[in-house]
């Protein structure tokens, strides 16, 4: 646990990456595999997550991303997406999924999964968008620890223009959004934030305590 609360003090949002250096792949794996163990709602996991490496869009991007210069810099970049169509068919197939692996019966599963289309169909477009982009976040959290465990370098993102990401790595054709943005790398030398104390609250201030 003490090497982990070091990595997470090592770890900050980079904002100059060394474009010279590119990601190991077995570091890669585990990112992509810490991404599919993510605990999501309900175990759906309505989201996904596209694995960008292409110098020439990574500068496209750039201007999408209000001129960030990470975008381009990073040897990876991490775009967390949501499902764009989540319904009865999309439950049903988690359902499918569970059974299959694990050998659950249908008088175990058939009331949970009836329960959880009842639930979803009550709700509008916008409500489930919320959902799923809350399991996003989720994602992202367990990413950035995942990235600092690895050391490797990271920069999490709102700040984009999630339409055009879509249109130019024609995301909205395979049914998805574009949420957050994770360039991934190694730090430049030079990056001044890099040796900048961290700022937070102290822990009197940041928990409480009830017994």
């Amino acid at each position: 646990m003490a090497d982990i609360i070091k990595d997470l003090e090592w770890r900050y949002a980079v904002k100059k990456f060394d474009s010279s250096k590119e990601i190991e792949v077995s570091k890669l794996e585990r990112i992509k595999k810490a991404f599919i163990l993510t605990a999501t709602s309900y175990g759906l996991q309505p989201i996904k997550m596209v694995v960008l490496k292409n110098k020439d869009l990574q500068e496209q991007l750039v201007e999408f991303s209000y001129g960030q210069r990470q975008v381009a810099q990073a040897s990876h970049i991490l775009i967390l997406c949501i499902e764009k169509k989540i319904d009865a068919d999309y439950i049903s197939s988690y359902f499918k999924k569970v059974k299959d692996i694990r050998g659950t019966s249908d008088s175990v599963l058939e009331p949970f999964k009836k329960e959880l289309v009842s639930e979803f169909t009550k709700m509008d477009t916008k409500q489930i968008e919320q959902w799923a982009i809350n399991q996003v976040y989720l994602a992202m959290g367990n990413l950035l620890t995942i990235c600092a465990v690895e050391q490797l370098d990271a920069c999490p993102m709102e700040g984009f223009i999630p339409e055009r990401y879509d249109e130019l790595l024609n995301l909205s054709s395979k049914g998805l959004a574009s949420v957050l943005v994770l360039p991934i790398g190694y730090r430049a030398e030079d990056d001044m934030f890099s040796e900048l104390k961290k700022v937070r609250r102290d822990m009197e201030n940041s928990i409480i305590y009830i017994s």
